[in-house]
């Protein structure tokens, strides 16, 4: 058993303990919290799988920006128990009812998936690298690069103008 399936398995194990604490936690800054864990262990799975810009997007994306916006959104809110509504039990039972059907069909659909036919390439060959992204980005793709980085400009501009006070 090499340091790579042993990275693997540690990293998978991580994500799923995190992953259920996210669920099984009560406080929603501590599920926040649990959250930015499973994003670091995906992105040690995109490095394990030589996807090193994947990785650094999504830490910096997901688990930088996106969870910053949540914790602030949950702090700023009052989520007081005695203001929340009660729920009604027959949206408990449709919730594990419908959980269920979505268990079942995503047991349906890995029932004829054979795993052993689709080997990753890890820590060989140079796919996902930066290197080769900036490469296709600025070779084959430049007028499209070029076009979407006008319209964000234009965007940005417009928000600008659109938010500007008299």
């Amino acid at each position: 058993m090499g340091i790579t399936q042993i990275l693997f398995w540690s990293l998978s194990v991580l994500a799923l303990f995190s992953a259920i604490m996210v669920v099984v936690s009560r406080n929603p800054v501590h599920s926040v919290l649990w959250l930015i864990m499973v994003f670091f262990a995906i992105s040690g799975h995109y490095i394990l799988l030589n996807a090193q810009f994947l990785a650094i997007v999504n830490l910096i994306v997901y688990a930088g920006a996106i969870m910053v916006l949540f914790l602030f959104v949950i702090m700023l809110m009052n989520l007081n128990a005695d203001t929340e509504p009660q729920k009604n039990k027959w949206l408990k039972i449709a919730g594990v009812i419908s959980g269920g059907a979505l268990l079942l069909v995503f047991v349906a659909a890995l029932k004829n998936v054979d795993a052993k036919a689709h080997v990753a390439q890890v820590a060989r060959g140079d796919i996902g690298l930066i290197h080769n992204l900036g490469i296709a980005l600025f070779h084959d793709y430049v007028v499209p690069f070029e076009i979407s980085s006008v319209l964000f400009l234009s965007a940005m501009v417009g928000a600008v103008v659109i938010g500007k006070k008299e």
